[in-house]
């Protein structure tokens, strides 16, 4: 079965499989990243958007929201393609104090940015694109992802190239 958008909240195979994998944050010079066991509900993704955004006409149907960093950001999945599975959707990253941007083009991508050593918050806070390479997520990515291995670093130009607006039309959502 193919986990499409809209109502579902079932993790695809590889966040699943993510999800059992410890990330070391080794004092600062690893990972800061902490993968939940499902999605938030719509109702925690809704609240949670409204707060962010300070809009209360928001609702977060468009955000599948599976982890989170040390400070409070939170990595999602963006359903903004329409009918599309899960996997297929870009994965993002809203920080605690404001920053967002669009962090791979899709779940496969985001697998290849992990098993470089690197998480959401490291790439869209402090722009590191290199990391310690994790043995455990790169078997998991060869074993799930659909898209080739490249670096970090062009993996986020890319789907930042794709989705040029993103930060300018959550920012016009703020209030």
């Amino acid at each position: 079965m193919i986990e499409t958008t809209g109502d579902d909240r079932r993790f695809p195979a590889a966040l699943a499989d993510v999800a059992r994998v410890e990330f070391d944050y080794d004092d600062g010079d690893g990972v800061d990243f902490e993968m939940y066991e499902a999605f938030d509900s719509a109702e925690e993704t809704t609240d949670w958007l409204r707060h962010w955004t300070g809009n209360h006409e928001l609702d977060g149907d468009a955000y599948r929201v599976f982890g989170q960093d040390g400070t409070g950001g939170l990595a999602a999945l963006w359903c903004v393609r329409q009918g599309r599975p899960l996997a297929e959707q870009p994965v993002v990253f809203f920080g605690s104090e404001g920053e967002n941007a669009v962090v791979a083009g899709n779940l496969s991508d985001f697998l290849w940015v992990l098993a470089g050593g690197v998480g959401p918050l490291e790439v869209v806070q402090f722009e590191q694109y290199e990391g310690r390479p994790n043995a455990t997520l790169t078997e998991l990515a060869d074993r799930h992802a659909t898209t080739r291995r490249r670096p970090a670093r062009e993996i986020v130009a890319e789907a930042q190239a794709e989705f040029p607006t993103f930060s300018d039309d959550l920012d016009e959502l703020c209030r």
